[in-house]
């Protein structure tokens, strides 16, 4: 015999023409208890992140920037000359895709493919001036993002919030 006591479940709706039932047992919930959900790291980081990206995302559309298509420019116009194997590292991209990602960005005319000065068979990637310019305005653009995002900490509170989650993943 089982330890666990079996708890009926309300009736699934069907197409059938009789009416739907009530079970005895049916409960209305008043108040979602999140209590467990609030335990895990990854449960706070995704609601953190998600009220951030909603508000990132409708931001960067007047600059026609995704998240990724950000990240990437970021390195690139932080570190001219970043190769594409860089990008891939830093940014946990798999190769196809950065690929796509590239190739968007320089028919934008944001970024250029050059020579590597040590490396023949390496291209450095470089921000175009087009490219320099969109980047300022859109990383002040998110800075300020940030800072709203974030209003409700303290500098020493987000300081520590990033260090706490970079530890996470790096």
């Amino acid at each position: 015999m089982s330890a666990f006591k079996r708890v009926s479940r309300p009736r699934v709706a069907t197409r059938s023409t009789t009416p739907s039932r009530r079970t005895p047992d049916a409960v209305a919930v008043e108040q979602v208890n999140t209590a467990f959900l609030e335990t895990l790291l990854g449960y706070n980081a995704r609601r953190a992140a998600l009220s951030i990206i909603d508000k990132f995302v409708r931001e960067m559309a007047l600059y026609d920037l995704k998240p990724v298509d950000f990240s990437v420019m970021s390195i690139i116009h932080h570190n001219p000359g970043v190769t594409s194997r860089q990008l891939c590292a830093s940014l946990d991209i798999l190769p196809p895709n950065l690929v796509k990602i590239i190739q968007s960005l320089e028919a934008r005319e944001w970024i250029m493919r050059q020579p590597h000065p040590h490396d023949g068979r390496a291209v450095g990637l470089h921000p175009t001036p087009q490219g320099i310019a969109l980047m300022e305005e859109a990383e002040a653009r998110a800075s300020a993002l940030e800072k709203t995002a974030a209003s409700k900490l303290t500098s020493s509170q987000q300081e520590q919030l990033i260090s706490l989650l970079r530890k996470v993943y790096l």
